[in-house]
């Protein structure tokens, strides 16, 4: 996502959908970024904000050159309505980029049961599914996809912007290290067995928007932010310590996972 955000030329608007506090940060101040959301939230992100229903967009058609869609396709009801308005917000050469969670993972399925559902209203069990629908809706062609890892951020104590439920005393009240343990342990276990405990769903590239390369898996998962990290970056950033990683974008503690 950020690697699309990052190559996008100056003056280009940016529509950051379901946004709540702001899904992305930037660094970039020659980008116009919209964040849309249907509730004012609490705290926000740089950019402005647009209290509207993602389904009913008050902007004129083809006024953007990139949308954002960063988990935030799970929590539409009216999913084929704002696909649509994608489709017809979003330039002829825009460009789509959409994170979903796989809902039969145990990440999700966490996330579900800590949240009573989580505001989750669509299972997405197959990329092919999420393909096909933005493709026959938005109208927008199928650049590529990649597999996403999870991290468990949404468990850890620093996101906490109220009081967790009971629930989270099984994950150590959200403690950063036992989290980096967890993550770790998961990634082994799917090595070694051939299982799916540490994925947690995928990031679809479509329209103007093509995958970076190369196309290897980021099982660097930062347990705070939930950024995923190329090997090769985060060398060169000097963020990896023998068996151990501090996230360059927030400064998490995470144990190497690749």
């Amino acid at each position: 996502m950020l690697q699309l955000i990052d190559s996008l030329p100056a003056g280009a608007r940016v529509l950051d959908l379901g946004a709540r506090m702001g899904s992305f940060s930037t660094s970039r101040t020659d980008l116009l970024v919209v964040r849309l959301d249907l509730e004012t939230p609490p705290a926000r992100a740089s950019g402005a904000y647009v209290q509207a229903d993602a389904a009913r967009m008050p902007f004129a058609g083809r006024c953007f050159d990139a949308v954002i869609s960063n988990h935030s396709l799970e929590h539409f009801e009216e999913l084929d309505a704002v696909l649509g308005e994608v489709g017809r917000v979003l330039r002829s050469v825009g460009a789509l980029f959409v994170t979903v969670p796989d809902a039969s993972t145990l990440t999700d399925r966490i996330y579900r049961w800590m949240g009573r559902g989580g505001g989750h209203v669509n299972a997405f069990r197959s990329p092919e599914d999420v393909i096909r629908r933005v493709e026959a809706v938005a109208g927008l062609e199928h650049r590529g996809t990649r597999v996403l890892f999870s991290s468990l951020s949404f468990l850890n104590a620093h996101n906490f912007v109220a009081r967790p439920p009971r629930k989270i005393a099984l994950f150590a009240f959200g403690n950063e290290r036992f989290l980096a343990v967890l993550t770790w342990l998961l990634r082994g276990l799917d090595r070694r067995l051939g299982t799916r405990l540490s994925y947690y769903g995928w990031a679809f590239y479509f329209g103007g928007a093509h995958p970076p390369e190369p196309d290897e898996p980021w099982v660097n998962v930062c347990v705070r932010c939930g950024s995923g990290h190329p090997e090769a970056f985060l060398r060169r950033q000097g963020a990896v310590r023998k068996l151990t990683w501090r996230c360059p974008a927030c400064g998490g503690f995470n144990l190497w996972t690749g």
